[in-house]
């Protein structure tokens, strides 16, 4: 195993009892990066001698015996919606390509300071809108495991860095599943926590909580090393309560999750949450990986929450989120807006504050249902896409099981229910699909219970791992150091 295949607590470790050096690690990854990134277009901008120059600092620390952060030594591939100071921040856009960061996201910063080395940008879709990683300033990102087949999105780059090697740490963004539904893709793991538990200082609209950031790792432990230093009380976000300077949630907790008995949790189990459009082929992976594990728990249901009404409330309130700083650039650039964005902002034209006023009255009602559903149930066990991978060329699945969707983002629906609710979800990457592609196991706890529910996924990863056929998939690096560059495949630029 080289160095840049640990995953990031044992990497942790291994550095502080010196075990092994930041710079064996930083020059693993940039050596991993250099290996099959021409293959799968991951990191679209890095600066290897400020990476390995950081790398040869957070060594000194550790020779002088200084304290170390949670994440010291660590590399972190960085989204391209946020700033890293001396990166281009384009948000996937042409009209941001020249947009230089002079300092880092304060979420960015948040991590620096707990030691993380941030390698370099990994690349997201257009405003991060859609479930494929594709823009017209850095072209595709391929999947590592079928390099003709989606990463999915927004989170793509980040979650084929982490599958490939390249940075054992990731961050990502979701609304509709834009880091579950990568992390499922690419056999990795993905956690969007609830509303207050990271903040999100420049949501354009921060009293409806629909996007948030969150942690892209390797294993759960990882995901939960990393959100203990993303948790910060940063008022600007008015979901994260701060009393005294304190905020309510205590990043020290997810240090080290708590271990928890499989056989007392309760489980229900749904493959489309009574709307979905699930494709065949997922409903019966799924299927076929509960009938292996599912006789663990003390009690596993067929059962899901009342999700009247998902996909409409989830279009007005995603329409809703395009309609301001998008929605003018559009007039200003319109030459320059992919036609995922166009559509938002065009459908958000079409509704009137009656339609906002009945979604989040419908809103209201799923959430309500959801707290009553969950007073029987511990977790909501579900597939975490509708699809399996498909080819990249499709900007988004306009039919499944030959059933037209509603929109770009219709065949996300198994990942927006519970953004609708505000529940942590965490995807658990298990084995292989029916197509030999990787599986993403989603994994829903009680709103506000994240440390349970990520507690609740180590604890079933690591039976899971024992199990080859349900356990992490891995790429094969050496099939992809010897692919041709992604840059060269027809299509590669455009939407």
């Amino acid at each position: 195993m080289e160095a840049c295949d640990l995953n990031a607590a044992e990497a942790r470790r291994l550095m502080a009892k010196k075990s092994l050096s930041v710079m064996e690690l930083a020059q693993s990854c940039i050596a991993r990066m250099n290996l099959v990134n021409h293959a799968v277009n991951a990191i679209v901008a890095c600066d290897p001698d400020d990476f390995m120059a950081q790398a040869k600092q957070a060594q000194q620390a550790i020779d002088k015996g200084e304290p170390l952060g949670a994440l010291h030594g660590l590399p972190l591939s960085v989204k391209d919606m946020v700033d890293l100071t001396g990166f281009p921040t384009t948000f996937g856009s042409t009209i941001y390509k020249d947009n230089m960061a002079t300092s880092d996201d304060p979420m960015v910063a948040q991590l620096r300071q707990a030691g993380a080395l941030p390698l370099g940008k990994a690349n997201n879709p257009e405003w991060s809108a859609g479930g494929n990683t594709r823009n017209a300033v850095y072209g595709a990102t391929a999947n590592p495991f079928d390099v003709t087949r989606s990463a999915a999105g927004s989170s793509g780059g980040s979650a084929v860095a982490l599958a490939c090697g390249i940075t054992p740490l990731a961050t990502g963004s979701d609304t509709g599943g834009s880091l579950r539904n990568p992390a499922a893709f690419c056999g990795v793991v993905g956690f969007r926590p609830s509303p207050g538990v990271v903040p999100g200082h420049s949501r354009p609209i921060g009293l409806i909580p629909l996007p948030t950031n969150g942690p892209m790792a390797r294993s759960v432990e990882d995901v939960s090393l990393m959100l203990s230093q993303m948790i910060r009380p940063d008022r600007r976000d008015p979901w994260v309560s701060v009393v005294e300077g304190v905020g309510q949630h205590n990043g020290d907790a997810y240090c080290h999750l708590p271990d928890f008995d499989l056989s007392s949790a309760k489980v229900a189990v749904t493959h489309n949450f009574g709307f979905a459009m699930t494709e065949k082929l997922i409903k019966e992976s799924f299927q076929e990986k509960i009938d292996q594990f599912g006789s663990v728990f003390a009690k596993c249901d067929q059962a899901h929450p009342n999700c009247d009404n998902a996909d409409h409330i989830f279009a007005v309130l995603r329409a809703l989120n395009f309609s301001g700083h998008h929605r003018e650039l559009s007039h200003q650039y319109p030459d320059q807006m992919g036609p995922n964005i166009l559509m938002n902002i065009k459908e958000g034209e079409s509704y009137s504050a009656l339609d906002v006023v009945s979604a989040l009255n419908k809103q209201t009602l799923m959430y309500r249902a959801w707290q009553i559903f969950f007073e029987e149930y511990d977790f909501i066990l579900a597939p975490t896409t509708t699809i399996s991978p498909r080819d990249w060329h499709e900007l988004y699945p306009e039919q499944i099981d030959g059933k037209p969707t509603q929109s770009y983002y219709h065949w996300l629906a198994m990942a927006y229910a519970s953004t609708l609710t505000g529940h942590p979800s965490v995807t658990l990457p298990v084995g292989r699909d029916k197509n030999h592609m990787p599986f993403g196991l989603q994994i829903i706890g009680r709103r506000g219970d994240d440390l349970s529910t990520l507690a609740f996924a180590k604890s079933l990863e690591a039976l899971l791992e024992k199990t080859p056929d349900l356990a992490r998939p891995r790429v094969d690096i050496a099939m992809l150091s010897r692919l041709p560059t992604l840059k060269h495949a027809e299509g590669f630029m455009g939407f």
